[in-house]
């Protein structure tokens, strides 16, 4: 079955060209699929034992959550679903919608329910709702008024309440790939009966530019298939007719931890091309540079620290060369500093060791320091034995006295543990001569 048009759907979302002529609407909606199996790139969902190939072979469609980025084919899926169950289905936008609005659907869904048919109350964008505004959808999915499937680009566990969740199955939906977009392509061009006036490497270029977006792709296609059959355009003339898409990045949202955890691991992983992609990635969705600046020297200290002590200084570097020059000549400087920092050799032995020594802290409460290590600026504190036995390390044998420092009656602990790896390894050389002094001193091993 070819996709086509579909008939009879109530409510807002996608029926803005209801009752327009067939050729007036626009394509992406024209060639909304008629049938599940022909939704592309969501195979994991629409075939197989996928839940939604399930809940059609079932006819029962549950309470759920779609998420996933712009244009991956959520609104279509949830009108198929409406069909699957055969239910009404009303489409709204958390945007557009309060609770009166939510009020007056439930309602409808209630008389509806009492004449003998369900409703599928598509809600769009359904993180936008605060958590008040969520509740008002608990009572009427739990006692089956309402099948609720809401629609969402940002990350539930954070975005939605945890009582709504809780109703509802969580739907991972796909950026759709090149595979799926090429799919689009050819059905645009089976629907209109000719090809795009494309080159091979210009339409791999106009799929680029959708950025896994289906419906941005099909009203570029929209355009394109407008144009004479000839000239065929390349990718440079391409590029001069349409305008290139910003990169999906929302700087307050899920995006941007997404982004900044994926440079921040690549760095740790010394991949060190990656973490240029992902740094180049933020820049260009309008990420705040001091932000990534800031990022980096947290990085320096966090997972590189004393295994090479210049990384630091190149990510303090690089945030003041930024200061400096501003953009784009200062985003040269996060580059260069995404590249030490990749290339240094890794150690969160100092990040360890402050967390242990923490810990330690909070167990031990508060332990005094041992008397031999106290000031004694009066008579009386130096009677009670404030500072008596202390040893001055510069007038001991190397230096180095091997005197206990930490309190009475709490064992010497080991919080720093250098790794074998960059200046580290000088240090833990250090460390342990100064161990070896220390035990002949004591006449025993360090605990």
């Amino acid at each position: 079955m070819k996709p086509g048009t579909r008939s009879g759907a109530k409510g807002g979302g996608d029926t803005l060209f209801a009752g327009t002529a067939p050729q007036s609407r626009p394509l992406a909606d024209r060639l909304r699929p008629m049938r599940l199996s022909d939704v592309v790139g969501q195979d994991h969902l629409v075939t197989g034992e996928g839940p939604l190939a399930r809940m059609q072979r079932d006819r029962r469609v549950a309470s759920m959550i779609l998420w996933g980025p712009p244009g991956c084919g959520k609104t279509t899926i949830a009108r198929l679903l409406a069909d699957v169950a055969d239910q009404e289905f009303v489409a709204l936008s958390a945007v557009m919608t309060g609770v009166p609005e939510l009020r007056k659907v439930f309602a409808e869904a209630a008389q509806r329910r009492r004449d003998g048919r369900g409703t599928l109350l598509f809600m769009d964008e359904i993180h936008r709702f605060n958590r008040g505004q969520q509740d008002a959808f608990l009572p009427h999915v739990e006692d089956g008024t309402i099948t609720l499937v809401g629609a969402t680009t940002e990350n539930p566990s954070f975005e939605l309440n945890a009582a709504l969740l809780s109703r509802c199955q969580v739907l991972v939906l796909k950026r759709l790939d090149d595979a799926a977009l090429g799919a689009l392509l050819a059905r645009a061009e089976e629907a209109v009966g000719h090809r795009l006036p494309l080159d091979a490497d210009a339409r791999a270029a106009l799929q680029a530019m959708a950025d896994g977006d289906g419906r941005y792709l099909l009203n570029l296609a929209e355009e394109l298939l407008q144009l004479p059959a000839e000239p065929v355009l390349d990718t440079a003339r391409l590029s001069a007719l349409v305008q290139k898409r910003v990169p999906l990045y929302d700087k307050a949202q899920e995006g941007h931890y997404n982004l900044i955890s994926a440079l921040h691991k690549s760095l740790r992983g010394s991949d060190t091309d990656a973490a240029l992609y992902w740094l180049a990635r933020m820049l260009a969705g309008g990420e705040n540079p001091l932000y990534i600046a800031r990022r980096l020297v947290r990085f320096a200290v966090e997972d590189i620290g004393l295994a090479d002590p210049q990384a630091l200084i190149q990510a303090l570097a690089a945030k003041d060369v930024f200061d400096f020059l501003g953009s784009p000549e200062g985003e040269l400087a996060l580059a260069q500093a995404v590249i030490y920092l990749g290339t240094a050799p890794k150690s969160n032995a100092a990040y360890l060791a402050f967390g242990e020594s923490r810990s330690a802290a909070r167990e031990t409460g508060s332990l005094m320091p041992p008397m031999h290590i106290l000031n004694a600026p009066t008579k009386l504190m130096r009677e009670l034995g404030y500072g008596k036995g202390y040893a001055y390390d510069h007038e001991a044998p190397e230096g180095f006295s091997g005197q206990n420092y930490f309190p009475e009656g709490m064992a010497r602990r080991n919080f720093y543990r250098p790794v074998e790896r960059g200046f580290e390894r000088e240090i833990g050389k250090r460390l342990e001569y100064w161990s070896r002094l220390r035990q002949q001193r004591d006449g025993k091993p360090e605990g």
